[in-house]
């Protein structure tokens, strides 16, 4: 390898896919090295490639695809929430600019601008073709003081966080960062690891990996980490996404005071994280994992848990799904299922290739699938031993693509030790919503103020317990709780003990507890088996799977 290394450190590229294709390769031996001077010359080799980006034009759009962004001397140009480009405008402070080359949305900013810029209304409510980018200029200048300046008028306005942000997503405002040889790019990202692991042997295939010998392992070393280490690893996932034109909800709003750190061997480091409350979602508990291996980040999860029952969106970076990308997968289940006590894993159609042509063209239903999952509809089952039956009987057939879209169009399921077979195949999350829809039309006229007053008066009474204050983050989370509750008609009639145990689950949902964020939550769904089993019957019921 490190000869085929010096030759290709001696190669001229002339296009940038040239370029790009040696850029991905060489990520990956660094993260999967096969002795020090590999992954050495690994380093060496990526720290000369901006100047061949210089050399091939930084712009040129082969360096703009979301598979080859990032890339040490290339820039980022997209949209991005007001959240993350306030972060951005801070952490590269200087380094990131409003990209107005090519905007179309004037009017947009005819519609807010007049709230920061006096006397905007003189042109704005009565001229055509107004000079809106001349009026920013004037007030706030140009480059990335420019930004920073609309940010800090759009941090003054008398109005919660929440609409300022809603206002700043109506302008659809790009931005640009130039990133240089910068330490945020894909090809410098790194996270200081003491204890490389090379690999001197085969990487582990799949038929290597056994889920339910993973869950059942030995639980592995875990530890959490200082405010400030928290910090640092979710503005790495923030920098990983940016770069990858992707922003994730528990990257942009990590609560860095419970990051957990898990050692879980050969190189890989598992992160995990929730969000504050402020930021909880009204019933799932929401966490979100990053992949470090050997230093270099490789991928991500978003899990979504309500008792057992785990939600996973998994991925991995486009560079490195030629790992050992099913071990990495069970590692990531095992850690989930120590923290939180998992055992039945979801994963929704995107997943497996609904709306998902690259799912599609990687085959990842049969990712799944051989790890042990299954269609949760009867008739995608049987199409699925048919086609394991062509596979068996006859050599080098692969399922087309329109079979692998039939067989994405409902979720799989794992159900790993301590699992109910089926009890979770017909439940999804949203119809929750959409029975809490019907009886608001139904009997409130499709008034939700009204609706969510009366829900909340009838859990206070049926729980004995006060809501808290109006305008809380907890008196909303008391309310979305309340809304699907008061579907449980016989809810007044159970007993003390299991209207305790109700009581004790939402306390957790709108309090933080002091270990790993929503922990407490979910342990304590877990030991509610009436409330159990009459939200399943809820999130199974007859609905629209759209």
């Amino acid at each position: 390898m490190l000869n085929v290394l010096d030759t290709a450190s001696r190669t001229r590229f002339r296009e940038p896919a040239q370029l790009i294709r040696f850029h991905e390769l060489l990520l990956f031996i660094r993260a999967y090295p096969q002795n020090r001077h590999v992954l050495k010359k690994a380093d060496e080799l990526l720290g000369t490639l901006s100047q061949g980006v210089a050399e091939l034009g930084s712009d040129d759009d082969a360096f703009n695809e979301e598979e080859s962004s990032g890339i040490a001397g290339t820039a980022i140009d997209a949209c991005f929430s007001y959240d993350i480009v306030r972060w951005l405008t801070r952490a590269h402070a200087g380094e990131v600019e409003i990209d107005w080359d090519g905007y179309e949305n004037w009017d947009r900013l005819g519609a807010t601008l007049p709230r920061l810029l006096p006397l905007l209304e003189e042109d704005s409510l009565v001229e055509a073709n107004v000079p809106y980018l001349a009026w920013v200029e004037k007030a706030w200048g140009t480059g990335a003081e420019q930004l920073a300046s609309l940010l800090r008028a759009f941090e003054s306005l008398n109005c919660s966080p929440r609409e300022k942000a809603e206002m700043f997503a109506s302008l659809e405002l790009s931005v640009r960062w130039k990133l240089k040889d910068t330490p945020a790019s894909r090809t410098h990202m790194r996270r200081p690891a003491n204890n490389i692991y090379y690999h001197s042997g085969p990487l582990l295939q799949r038929r290597d990996v056994s889920l339910e010998r993973e869950m059942n392992a030995p639980p592995l070393p875990v530890e959490r980490l200082s405010v400030l280490d928290g910090q640092a690893i979710i503005n790495m996932t923030r920098d990983a996404s940016v770069v990858r034109y992707r922003e994730l909800y528990g990257f942009t709003y990590g609560d860095p005071e419970r990051v957990y750190r898990a050692d879980a061997g050969r190189g890989l480091e598992i992160f995990v994280f929730g969000v504050p409350p402020e930021r909880r979602l009204p019933w799932r508990a929401y966490h979100a994992g990053f992949f470090i291996k050997n230093g270099v980040p490789i991928g991500y999860v978003e899990t979504l848990t309500l008792f057992e029952r785990i939600e996973v969106g998994f991925n991995l970076y486009y560079t490195f799904r030629d790992g050992e990308s099913a071990w990495l997968y069970a590692q990531m289940l095992r850690v989930f299922r120590q923290l939180l006590g998992g055992s039945c894993v979801s994963v929704d159609p995107y997943q497996i290739g609904l709306h998902n042509s690259e799912a599609i063209d990687s085959g990842a239903f049969w990712f799944y699938r051989k790890l042990g999952f299954r269609s949760v509809q009867a008739e995608l089952a049987r199409l699925t031993v048919a086609e394991e039956r062509k596979i068996k009987s006859k050599p080098g057939y692969r399922t087309p693509p329109h079979i692998l879209k039939r067989l994405a169009k409902a979720p799989m399921i794992y159900e790993g030790p301590g699992s109910r077979s089926g009890e979770w195949d017909r439940f999804l999350a949203r119809h929750l919503g959409y029975q809490v829809q019907r009886r608001m039309a139904e009997q409130f006229h499709g008034d939700a103020q009204q609706f969510r007053r009366a829900a909340v008066g009838d859990i206070e009474r049926t729980l004995g317990m006060q809501a808290p204050r109006p305008g809380t983050p907890e008196h909303g989370g008391f309310e979305n709780f309340a809304v699907v509750l008061s579907l449980i008609s016989d809810l007044g009639d159970w007993a003390v003990s299991e209207k305790d145990q109700v009581r004790h689950v939402l306390q957790a949902k709108m309090v933080e507890d002091d270990g790993l964020s929503e922990s407490a939550y979910v342990r304590l769904l877990n030991s509610a088996p009436r409330l159990r089993k009459h939200i399943i019957r809820l999130g199974s019921a007859n609905a629209d799977r759209r």
